[in-house]
C-alpha cells in the first residue's frame, strides 16, 4: 500500500535511541546499543516480535573468556544463520555523560539466538589476522557465494578521527581476518554510509566525505559534506564499479540527494533508501533532514509461477497468479488455437529496447519518441513506491508515483506512467571514476515473446475459498469435462479438533467423465495468464476465418495489470506488417495499445496463457504456458464453496450449488484421484474414481477409499478431489479440490 503506519507496541519498550545496531530475522527485530542521549550510550538488547508487535527487554549470558560489550553507538551489528555480529562502535571514557571522552572501538562478540525468540549469550571469537583499526559509523555485511559455501563478513569505511575506505574480510568459518586487494576506483572515504547486499553486489551509498575534490584523507578538522554517490563492490571479483560519482550533477532532481545517517534495505532485488541528512560540518544549523523514500531495481524480475483459473464462462477467464516481489506490474498474453486475422492499416509504434545491467561494455539506451525527452548520459534513475494499485488502461506503461518531500521542497523524481530501466555503461569522468548507467526512464515492452522459464510448483489462492461463477460457465463437450480447481476451507468435527490447512491451485484439465468409474486425466503443463481492463462483451463474438497458417499464429496481448489477478474477455489484434514475426525477443517494437483493435474470446475455444513480471529495468522472463478453454453455453457452471470436514475415520465433503445452474440439477458426482500403475509411468495423468453420485450437495469418503488416494507432488502434498454437476445437456465443468496432507499423512498414503 506504500503507506507509512504506527504499530500500537507493548511490552519492554526501549527509549528512544541513535546509531543502534538493528537486525531482522524473520520476523523478530533485535536493537543492540546506540545513543539514549548526549554523552550516555546504552548496550541493551531488545527483542520485538513483529508478528504481536511485543518489545521483550533480553539478558544475554556474559562470555565465559571476558566482559559483555561495553555501552557504545555507531556500531555494525550483522545477523547471519543464527548468530550475529558485533563489531566497534564509539565508547565514552568518562562516567560524566556530560564530559563526553570518546573512544574508537574494535573488539568483535558473537550473539547466539535461539530459535524463533530469545538469546543465548555473547561470546568473543578466538580471530586470526589483523584485526580492522578502531571505528564507528562503518558498516558490515556478511556474503556466501553459492559455489564456494564459506561466509564472510565485509566491513567497510567508518570514522575514527578521520574518515576511511578500507575494507576487511573476515572468514566467519576460520575466524581469519584479511585485507581482499581490490580492483577499480575505490570510493571516497566516508563514515553514516549504508551498504546492502544484493546478489553479489554491495551496494554502498551516501555518507559524509571529504569535502576536498582530490579525496585524500583529511586531518581530523578537515571540511566534510554529505554525499549522494553511489557504488556497488561485485564481491565475487572485488572490484569496484561506480554508479554515481560524486560531483554528477543532478539538475532534475531524478536521484536521491546527498545524505548521511540514512537507512537503506533490500527486499528481493530491490534496494529502498529512506531519510537521512544533509549539510556541511561547518553549517549544523542549516542541515535538511530528508523524508524521502526511494528504491532501486538492480535487475529484471523472476518469472511468475503459473497460471491458475479461477472461473471460466463461455467468454471470459478470470486467471491468477503468484505475486512476484517488488514488482510494478505483469504483462500477459495469449495464444489461440483457432488463427486469429491479422488487422490491417493499423500502425505500429516502437518503444525502446530494454538494456541489461553490466558492468563491462556501453549498452545503448533507445527512448521511445512518444513518451521520453532525451536524457544526456551518464543518468540514473531511482522511483518512489507507487501508491497507486491498479494499472491504467489502454497503456503498456506502469503508473507510478514519483513526488516526495524534502523539508517542505518539492522533487519530481520521475513523469508519471513510467517505469525505471537500469543500463551500465562505463565511464570515466575527470577525476578518473569509473561509471555506469544506472537506471534510466523507459516505457514497458510489452508483446515480446521470450522463452519460457521453469517455474516451481502452483501455489495457494489468498483466498480460503472461491465461488466460480457458474452461470455461463460449461463443459467442452458431453464427453469431456473442463476442471476449475478451487481454494478449500478444511473445518474440524466434534470428532477431532485439528484443523487442516488447506490450499488451492487452478488449472484445466481435459478429461474423459462419464465413460466409465474411473476417468484418465491429462493436466496441462503450460502455463499463462490473460486479462483485459475492459468488461466482458455480451455480443456473439464472430469467429475468424480458418484458414491461417500456422506460422502466423502468435503470441497475442491482454495487457499489463498492476495486481496478480485478471479477467480475460478480450485482446489486442497486431497490426499486419508485424505479423512476420515469430519468435520475438525481450525489446523488439511493439504497437501503441492505444491504436489496436481487440478481439473476444470465443466459447469452445482453447487458449494458452502467460505472464511476465515488470519493473524498473524492464520484463522479466515469462512463466510456463497454462492452457484455459472457454465453456460452450448451456451446461451447469461448477459446483462452489467446497469444504471439507475431517473426522476419526472419515472426511466429509460438501459444495453448494452452482450459482446459475443452466436448467435442473439432475445429479453430482465427485471424485478421487488414486493410486495406478499409469500414475507411475506418466505422474501427470492422474486416475480418478468415482465416490459420490447422487442429488446431495454432500457425500462422505470413508477410510478405505482415503488408504487407495493417490497424493499428488506437483505444488505441495495433497489428495486430489472433483465435483461436478449435471443437467439436461450433461456435466459442467467439475471444481477440482486439493486437500492438503502433512509429511506424515502424505507418507501413510
Amino acid at each position: 500500500t506504500n503507506q507509512w503506519f504506527l504499530p500500537a507496541v507493548r511490552g519492554d519498550i526501549p527509549p528512544g535511541c541513535a546509531a543502534h545496531g538493528f537486525v531482522c530475522d524473520g520476523t523478530r527485530i533485535l536493537v543492540f546499543g546506540g545513543m539514549v542521549e548526549y554523552g550516555r550510550y546504552s548496550n541493551d538488547l531488545y527483542e520485538l516480535q513483529a508478528s504481536r508487535w511485543l518489545w521483550k527487554k533480553v539478558k544475554p549470558q556474559a562470555p565465559s573468556n571476558g566482559s559483555p560489550p561495553c555501552p557504545r553507538l555507531g556500531h555494525s551489528f550483522s545477523l547471519y544463520g543464527n548468530k550475529c555480529y558485533l563489531f566497534g562502535g564509539l565508547a565514552n571514557e568518562s562516567e560524566d555523560s556530560n564530559n563526553n571522552v570518546p573512544r574508537y572501538l574494535n573488539d568483535f562478540y558473537e550473539l547466539e539466538l535461539q530459535h524463533g525468540s530469545g538469546v543465548v549469550g555473547w561470546s568473543i571469537p578466538v580471530t586470526k589476522g589483523i584485526l580492522p583499526s578502531p571505528r564507528e559509523s562503518h558498516t558490515a555485511i556478511v556474503y556466501c557465494r553459492k559455489d564456494v559455501g564459506s561466509p564472510k563478513m565485509y566491513i567497510f569505511g567508518g570514522m575514527c578521527g578521520c574518515r576511511l575506505n578500507d575494507l576487511w574480510e573476515l572468514d566467519i568459518e576460520t575466524m581469519t581476518w584479511s585485507r581482499p586487494e581490490t580492483k577499480g576506483t575505490v570510493p571516497l572515504p566516508r563514515s553514516l554510509h549504508t551498504a546492502n547486499v544484493i546478489g553479489n553486489k554491495m551496494y554502498v551509498f551516501g555518507g559524509w566525505v571529504p569535502q576536498s575534490a582530490g579525496g585524500e584523507i583529511s586531518a581530523p578538522d578537515g571540511e566534510w559534506k554529505c554525499t549522494g554517490s553511489f557504488s556497488y563492490l561485485n564481491l565475487d571479483t572485488t572490484e569496484w564499479i561506480g554508479l554515481i560519482s560524486d560531483c554528477q550533477e543532478d539538475k532534475s532532481n531524478l536521484l536521491p540527494g546527498p545524505r548521511a545517517g540514512h537507512c537503506a534495505v533490500a527486499v528481493g532485488t530491490r534496494l529502498y533508501i529512506w531519510s537521512g541528512r544533509d549539510g556541511y560540518r561547518k553549517a549544523w544549523n542549516n542541515q535538511v533532514c530528508c523524508k524521502d523514500l526511494w528504491y532501486l531495481d538492480t535487475e529484471r524480475p523472476l518469472a511468475p509461477s503459473q497460471v491458475q483459473l479461477i472461473r471460466a464462462t463461455t467468454n471470459s477467464f478470470q486467471l491468477k497468479w503468484d505475486e512476484v516481489p517488488t514488482v510494478e506490474g505483469y504483462l500477459l498474453q495469449l495464444h489461440a488455437d483457432s488463427p486469429v486475422p491479422p488487422v490491417a492499416g493499423i500502425p505500429g509504434t516502437g518503444v525502446p529496447e530494454t538494456s541489461v545491467l553490466s558492468s563491462q561494455g556501453g549498452c545503448s539506451l533507445h527512448q521511445s519518441p512518444q513518451s521520453l525527452p532525451s536524457i544526456p548520459y551518464p543518468e540514473m534513475k531511482v522511483d518512489h513506491p507507487s501508491p497507486a494499485n491498479n494499472l491504467i488502461p489502454n497503456n503498456v506503461q506502469v503508473a507510478l508515483s514519483s513526488s516526495s518531500k524534502v523539508e517542505g521542497k518539492e522533487k519530481v523524481a520521475a513523469p508519471e506512467n513510467k517505469v525505471t530501466q537500469e543500463t551500465m555503461k562505463n565511464h570515466t569522468d575527470a577525476t578518473g571514476f569509473k561509471e555506469s548507467n544506472a537506471p534510466s526512464v523507459l516505457p514497458v515492452c510489452t508483446s515480446s515473446a521470450q522463452t519460457s522459464a521453469n517455474v516451481g510448483e502452483l501455489h495457494d489462492l489468498d483466498k480460503q475459498s472461491v465461488n466460480p461463477d457458474a452461470s455461463v460457465s460449461s463443459t467442452v463437450s458431453s464427453t469431456q469435462t473442463m476442471v476449475t480447481q478451487q481454494a478449500v476451507k478444511t473445518e474440524s468435527s466434534s470428532t477431532n479438533g485439528a484443523v487442516v490447512k488447506d490450499e488451492t491451485s487452478l488449472t484445466t484439465f481435459n478429461s474423459k467423465s462419464e465413460a466409465a468409474e474411473t476417468a484418465y486425466v491429462m493436466p496441462s503443463t503450460r502455463v499463462n495468464a490473460g486479462q483485459t481492463n475492459d468488461s466482458h462483451s455480451s455480443r456473439a463474438p464472430q469467429r475468424p476465418p480458418a484458414p491461417v497458417k500456422s506460422r502466423d499464429r502468435r503470441w497475442y496481448d491482454v495487457g499489463i495489470f498492476k495486481n496478480n489477478s485478471a479477467v480475460v474477455s478480450q485482446f489486442y489484434l497486431l497490426p499486419e506488417e508485424t505479423l512476420n514475426v515469430n519468435s520475438k525477443t525481450e525489446g523488439a517494437d511493439v504497437p501503441d495499445y492505444r491504436l489496436l483493435k481487440k478481439q473476444d474470446l470465443f466459447p469452445g475455444t482453447v487458449y494458452r496463457f502467460r505472464v511476465a513480471a515488470i519493473n524498473g529495468c524492464g520484463v522479466g522472463p515469462f512463466s510456463k504456458i497454462s492452457e484455459f478453454k472457454t465453456c460452450i453455453p448451456g451446461f451447469p457452471g461448477a459446483p462452489s464453496t467446497v469444504k471439507i470436514t475431517k473426522s476419526v475415520d472419515c472426511i466429509h465433503l460438501s459444495w453448494e450449488p452452482p450459482a446459475s445452474p443452466s436448467g435442473n440439477i439432475l445429479e453430482y458426482s465427485a471424485y478421487l484421484a488414486i493410486r495406478s500403475t499409469q500414475l507411475q509411468e506418466n505422474p501427470s495423468q492422474l486416475v480418478f474414481m468415482r465416490i459420490y453420485c447422487g442429488l446431495k450437495t454432500s457425500c462422505i469418503v470413508t477410510a478405505a477409499q482415503l488408504s487407495n488416494a493417490h497424493v499428488d507432488y506437483t505444488s505441495r502434498p495433497a489428495i486430489v478431489f472433483r465435483i461436478s454437476a449435471k443437467n439436461e445437456r450433461g456435466y459442467g465443468p467439475a471444481t477440482q479440490v486439493r486437500w492438503l496432507q502433512d509429511m506424515k499423512t502424505s507418507g501413510s498414503k
